[in-house]
């Protein structure tokens, strides 16, 4: 059984006939959508399906699907777009997956080329599904140990080595949205756009299974439509039209996705409709002004915290309940300990990573190796990573996230990444914007300079020639810095930044606010990426 299941029948027992689902042109009732599920997982037991794999585009039918695994007890493990094949490979060999479900067209050539394995001649048509397809993958002799509960596998995107899986219960993933939706019940939040792919923990349990589960509408534009376009990243001007179009009252949205949405609407090309009460921004800090700013704008944004391993959400900030700065109140089916300035969460945690011993026994409380505190009045405050704590020359930590949200609140600047480890100042990697000059782009951090100390001053930047996205593998799928690899990839610029260090190098008690900027800006070209593409 599962109580998310459990819960949308209980709204379609009362008001079948109201919309649940809307996506490709077509709306799906809860009484539509619950006898699918049903009609499904009877066939997926039928089937005797043990661990399925799912790799689609954001549909009615992505849900349903979802949903028929928890009904009929079978584990799945969504496969996000964005994986590389290797990746992809690593998810369903340690997974042990049998069967893998997808609307990708030519999927049994594609599988092929994909995996080193044999699989079933034909596709498996599906009850009520018209897009997606089976594909019976052939059995694995010793399948990996999963906990005995475990309803959903999610991949982690680490900064180093294979995704580790997560493995989450329903009890996980209903906890977090029904305690979600407690700390946003005084808003009435009736239609919610689906803007990140499924595949993503935190747009599939805080925007879908709340929705659901407070009987909202859940609206489900394709991919492409929302403007996510493969290595190109995110179209913003897309989205807009794509919200303008749904008009919802609430959205997951990343911090770049906040940022390129106040670009719009502070040049004039767009408007944030009047029907939205909730956005909720996660995945990496946001800088307060960059909070205030889309609020002005009529984006009512709000910052919370989460992770995969406690079902996505923490902490959020809500119109009742809100600082600006912090990652909002932690909600009621969380404890956060705070252990030498480390955030440790009990209450509400994840099984097992796939493939460990500790599968066989219970998990109580996560090391989640984030630095903060937690105030008087219950708000959490984030300091930065405890592993990306930078250490220069001089002895001085600095916590990345610190100076990087600062800069991503300059509208020029993109996408950055601070370094300085080891090393006598701080410098940036930065994405600007299409047709900015490195002047701009230096004015903006002698802004933000003047906002910080002076072993946390940008002193050298470089231009990256591309944006860091999931596609190139430098991003989560989350949007966070994927900090190793990025080092690894850019290591030239890196050097670069660091080539004449003996002019650069300023005593940390004669440092003044004033002092020139020392760029080395790279003639790296950023050729293809549109203006407006995230």
């Amino acid at each position: 059984m599962s109580k998310i299941v459990d819960a949308i029948a209980g709204i379609a027992s009362t008001a079948g006939n109201t919309p649940a689902l809307e996506s490709m042109g077509e709306t799906v009732s809860s009484r539509e959508l619950i006898e699918a599920v049903r009609a499904l997982a009877t066939q997926f037991n039928t089937l005797g399906i043990e661990r399925l794999a799912l790799a689609a585009d954001n549909s009615a039918e992505w849900i349903i699907v979802d949903l028929a695994c928890q009904l009929a007890g079978v584990p799945l493990i969504p496969l996000p777009g964005f994986f590389t094949p290797q990746q992809m490979r690593h998810a369903v060999d340690s997974s042990g997956v049998d069967v893998l479900l997808s609307d990708q067209h030519g999927l049994e050539q594609h599988c092929a080329n994909l995996f080193d394995m044999q699989f079933s001649p034909g596709l498996t048509k599906l009850k009520g599904l018209r897009r997606i397809r089976a594909l019976h993958l052939s059995p694995q002799l010793k399948k990996v140990l999963l906990p005995e509960s475990a309803a959903k596998i999610t991949y982690t995107s680490g900064s180093t080595g294979q995704a580790k899986g997560v493995c989450l219960s329903v009890q996980n993933q209903y906890a977090t949205a029904t305690a979600l939706n407690a700390a946003l019940e005084d808003i009435a939040l009736d239609r919610h756009l689906v803007v990140l792919p499924l595949a993503t923990l935190l747009e599939n349990v805080a925007g879908v299974y709340s929705a659901l589960l407070r009987g909202a509408l859940v609206v489900l534009p394709s991919l492409t439509e929302l403007g996510w376009a493969g290595s190109s990243g995110l179209e913003i001007q897309s989205l807009a039209s794509s919200i303008t179009k749904v008009q919802p009252n609430s959205a997951v949205i990343l911090p770049q996705i906040l940022k390129g949405l106040i670009a719009l609407c502070e040049s004039g090309r767009w408007a944030a409709p009047a029907s939205l009460r909730f956005l909720a921004v996660g995945g990496a800090r946001v800088a307060p002004e960059l909070i205030q700013r889309g609020r002005t704008l009529g984006l009512p944004v709000y910052e919370g915290y989460g992770l995969s391993e406690c079902g996505s959400v923490v902490s959020v900030n809500t119109p009742s309940a809100d600082k600006i700065g912090s990652a909002g109140k932690v909600l009621s089916h969380c404890v956060v300990n705070i252990v030498e300035s480390e955030l440790w969460v009990s209450g509400n945690v994840y099984q097992s990573y796939l493939g460990q011993e500790s599968s066989c026994r219970a998990i109580a409380e996560v090391a989640t190796g984030d630095l903060g505190d937690i105030d008087e009045d219950g708000f959490l405050w984030l300091r930065g990573r405890s592993k990306n704590v930078l250490v220069n020359s001089y002895g001085r930590n600095i916590s990345p996230e610190w100076p990087e949200s600062e800069l991503l609140a300059q509208p020029s600047i993109l996408q950055c990444m601070v370094l300085g480890d080891e090393q006598a100042y701080c410098s940036a990697l930065i994405y600007p914007a299409a047709n900015v000059s490195s002047e701009q782009v230096e004015h903006e951090i002698s802004i933000c300079n003047r906002l910080l100390p002076d072993y946390a001053q940008i002193k050298c930047w470089a231009k990256l020639p591309v944006p860091l996205s999931s596609e190139n593998g430098l991003l989560t799928a989350n949007g966070r810095l994927r900090r190793h690899e990025i080092l690894g990839h850019y290591r030239d610029l890196v050097a670069s930044c660091y080539a004449d260090d003996s002019e650069l190098i300023v005593s940390k008690y004669t440092a003044q606010m004033d002092n020139p900027l020392k760029c080395k800006n790279m003639a790296a070209s950023a050729k293809g990426v549109s203006d407006g593409v995230l």
